[in-house]
């Protein structure tokens, strides 16, 4: 028990900045709930994964697309699309660009 609580209270204590106070934002007026979220979430996941729909997700290329949003937030995106792609890196000529 005290090694869970332990592990949560350094999850809370590194996550801080990024967990909502709800209690402000209910005084505020905005959302408190992630539900509409998770629900347009997966509908559209679960259409992606539909033998009828055309362009078909596999459970890899879904766990690859589910990593951009992290890799946004934490400002590692960019980095990661300059290792496999080094034209993209600034001051190389970008052909889409110029």
């Amino acid at each position: 028990m005290r090694k869970s609580a332990a592990e949560f209270e350094t999850y809370i204590v590194n996550n801080a900045s990024m967990i909502p106070n709800y209690a402000e934002r209910r005084r505020y007026g905005e959302r408190v709930s992630t539900g509409f979220v998770e629900s347009t979430v997966n509908t559209v996941v679960g259409k992606r994964f539909s033998k009828r729909q055309q362009m078909r997700w596999s459970k890899r290329g879904a766990h690859l697309m589910r990593q951009t949003r992290p890799r946004t937030l934490d400002g590692t995106l960019r980095a990661k699309f300059e290792h496999w792609y080094p034209s993209m890196k600034p001051g190389k000529e970008n052909r889409m660009t110029a």
